[in-house]
């Protein structure tokens, strides 16, 4: 008997220990994690640097009141200065909590210069920005809301693609537009860079605030820092989470000077957010990630498993319509519901996960080996062959 609440669907399997791309059971199977959880796993299954850096500063100093200065904090919150548009940064322990914060910016900003009543977000309906009362309101997703109400207000929602109901949306109360660059729970669906454009203009040009969400699509898992980046645009405000932590929770909010400065003492805090133990790891992750070799090798080795994986559908049109995502961001659409397929999968010891229409999706950790991504391509065609028969 579990005496774990049944929130979750959970398959019947455990496991003992990782190591890189794989994941050992309690029966000793050895499964290639291609899920990694959910994007979080960056570097893998104890990666020997993040376990030395936690082994190193466990011995130190673990968690301190964000009352007191806190320099592993300002060390890391300088490095991702340094590298993204940003100009200050908020710590938080997970993706949620970045956007929830995110709003919060937004929300805050506009009091702060003398127009509260600009307090509504626009996203895309469908979307995933956490599970927090007011994120999944924002989501726009009936599935995710019910039975939570009364509805958390201050959202306004368009469905992906839709330009034009987009610009109906924005009225004077408009302080925000916040959309996933690449929506991951929505279906693998990827905001191309003339839309992200069209979206900063679109700001600039109604004085309201862009939000990009990166909490899963940020931190190298495109082969760039930022999944936005080849578009050249800056946001005012990014959440990130998951693969900065490298499987520790870390979450963050990314912000400009001007929005920035509307969070004074007292507008916002964390307990845990920011805490000595998760700043070294991060800082860790992030030295490793930052390597412009990395991330060439992250662009070389995921363009080399879409090539394939588009292979794979050619041979298999039937079962296979589309490959979607971006870098090691990955979803194989199917004619038909994925559930079976990714049991199948499993069976033949490759993990993958569920998205939206359909979509099996692959998070391989970002130093995934090439045989590693080989042995995953001969599983998904073996999986094909068996469903022609």
């Amino acid at each position: 008997m579990s005496y774990l609440v049944k929130n979750y669907n959970r398959k019947n399997l455990s496991f003992t220990k990782g190591a890189g791309s794989f994941l050992y059971s309690t029966n000793g199977t050895k499964y290639l994690d291609f899920v990694q959880g959910i994007a979080v796993n960056s570097l893998g299954h104890a990666h020997p640097e993040l376990v030395k850096t936690i082994n190193k500063q466990a011995k130190k100093l673990w968690h301190i009141s964000n009352a007191f200065q806190i320099p592993e904090g300002e060390e890391l919150a300088k490095k991702l200065v340094k590298k993204t548009f940003a100009d200050y940064v908020m710590f938080q322990n997970s993706g949620t909590e970045a956007t929830e914060a995110a709003i919060k910016i937004a929300r805050r900003y506009f009091y702060s210069i003398k127009k509260p009543y600009k307090n509504r977000i626009i996203c895309i309906k469908n979307s995933f920005h956490g599970r927090t009362l007011a994120s999944i309101y924002a989501s726009g997703s009936k599935k995710m809301t019910e039975g939570f109400g009364p509805k958390v207000n201050g959202f306004d929602h368009f469905k992906f693609g839709d330009h034009k109901k987009l610009k109906k949306l924005i009225n004077k109360k408009t302080a925000a537009i916040m959309v996933e660059t690449i929506m991951g729970e929505g279906g693998i669906k990827v905001i191309p860079n003339w839309c992200l454009n069209g979206l900063r203009q679109l700001c600039n040009k109604k004085k309201i605030l862009l939000i990009l969400d990166e909490v899963q699509c940020g931190v190298g898992r495109t082969g760039n820092f930022f999944a936005f980046e080849e578009s050249k645009v800056k946001p005012d405000i990014v959440p990130i989470a998951k693969g900065i932590g490298g499987g520790f929770p870390i979450g963050a909010v990314l912000m400009n000077k001007k929005v920035a400065s509307a969070m004074v003492a007292g507008t916002h805090g964390s307990t845990f957010g920011g805490n000595p133990l998760a700043m070294k790891i991060g800082k860790s992750v992030l030295d490793i990630i930052s390597n412009k070799d990395f991330l060439k090798k992250v662009k070389k080795n995921s363009q080399y498993f879409h090539f394939e994986l588009n292979r794979i559908k050619d041979q298999f049109p039937k079962i296979i319509k589309e490959i979607r995502g971006k870098g090691f961001l990955i979803g194989i659409q199917l004619h038909e519901d994925q559930s079976r397929f990714i049991k199948s999968l499993m069976t033949n010891k490759l993990l993958t996960i569920k998205a939206s229409e359909n979509v099996v999706r692959i998070l391989p950790p970002l130093n995934v080996k090439r045989n590693e991504i080989n042995l995953a391509l001969k599983i998904i065609k073996k999986v094909c062959v068996s469903y022609n028969r």
